[in-house]
């Protein structure tokens, strides 16, 4: 194997589902060579939880925050390499995307957590970080970047391409087959976040396997109806969201005057999670002819993907294994993908789906 292309990526997404690490050789086209979980402590995960959410003594709880999260991905990938036959000579870089602890595009801020300083001085590897504030500096989203890689990666001269990633937030990246149209990305709203913050709440499980619990109960049409009429819905992309819009006191305010049982209401958010991504391909993707790809925590969520299908009756269903990156590591091969490209010094943003002024090198290199 060649060893001159090797990145790690490293990904914790809203979902808190764990951190996700990935070394990718991109020597031919791309190769999965390793892969490792890391779980989030349920400590820490109650502080980040905290943290975004306004609170008092916010600074102090996030700088300590900061600080464990960078020994944790630091520890995430000094284990994936310990288990592997890989030496730290043969990485390149490590391309941490952090914690995201709060997302504000319209006043041009997001925050990552996880201090890359630590990272590169407790692995001995040069982190790339902070991806997203340069296209927000360039008047962009800063979200989703996802979208450049499916591009690089899964576009297909054949066919017109979906790519749907279902982790805390959802997003779509819409490939036409023509590579002269414009790429389509933007979150089209929850994915697992609202369902996961539910099941927790009444079972204290960190996710519905398989949707069963949802399958238990019916979705009550006049709450979906409530939640689909909420204005982010209906803007026009570019647009980004996370749980700042989409959390759990959000949803027990939206359930005021409902008298449902906590099954009907999980039925009722897995509903919305795929009434919501379905609305958003039809009423911005130019193409009924698309093969749907999922990636994401959701592609695993069976109860879902076979609504997705039901909903779209005529499409291609199926997750990202089909085209040979296994759905659970997209995420972190994009955030390998962009610290390559930033080590290379070649741009990692599509502006068609950030709406930035231009195209922007992303991330902060901290040296090894």
């Amino acid at each position: 194997m060649s060893t001159s292309d090797i990145y790690i990526g490293l990904m914790s997404g809203t979902s808190l589902d764990g951190i996700d690490v990935a070394a990718i050789d991109f020597s031919q086209y791309l190769s999965i060579v390793a892969t490792h979980s890391e779980t989030i402590p349920d400590t820490l995960k109650k502080e980040i939880l905290q943290l975004t959410q306004p609170n008092p003594d916010e600074i102090d709880l996030m700088g300590k925050v900061d600080i464990e999260l960078g020994k944790l991905f630091a520890k995430a990938v000094n284990t994936l390499i310990s288990q592997t036959k890989l030496s730290k000579t043969q990485i390149q870089a490590i391309g941490s995307h952090g914690q995201t602890i709060r997302h504000r595009p319209e006043f041009g801020f997001t925050l990552q957590i996880g201090d890359a300083n630590i990272i590169a001085e407790h692995t001995g590897i040069t982190t790339v970080a902070d991806f997203r504030r340069r296209d927000m500096a360039a008047s962009g989203q800063g979200a989703p970047l996802v979208p450049a890689f499916h591009k690089a990666v899964l576009h297909n001269p054949a066919k017109d391409r979906i790519l749907l990633n279902i982790g805390g937030m959802a997003n779509i990246t819409y490939l036409p087959a023509d590579n002269s149209k414009i790429t389509v990305g933007f979150d089209t709203g929850p994915g697992n976040v609202l369902m996961d913050a539910w099941i927790h709440k009444h079972k204290a499980l960190s996710y519905d396997h398989n949707g069963k619990w949802a399958q238990s109960g019916n979705c009550d049409i006049k709450l979906l109806e409530k939640l689909l009429s909420l204005p982010y819905f209906h803007e026009a992309p570019p647009k980004s969201t996370g749980r700042e819009q989409f959390h759990l006191d959000w949803l027990t305010h939206q359930l005021e005057g409902f008298n449902l049982s906590p099954e009907d209401t999980q039925a009722t958010l897995l509903e919305l999670t795929a009434a919501s991504i379905v609305s958003a391909i039809q009423s911005h993707v130019a193409s009924e002819s698309f093969e749907l790809l999922v990636c994401g925590g959701g592609s695993r969520n069976n109860a879902l993907m076979q609504r997705l299908k039901q909903l779209l009756p005529y499409n291609d269903v199926s997750t990202t294994d089909k085209v040979g990156i296994n759905a659970d590591w997209m995420e972190a091969a994009a955030f390998a993908w962009l610290a390559k490209r930033c080590l290379e010094g070649k741009t990692g943003n599509n502006t068609d789906v950030t709406g930035a002024d231009g195209e922007r090198i992303l991330g902060a290199i901290y040296q090894a």
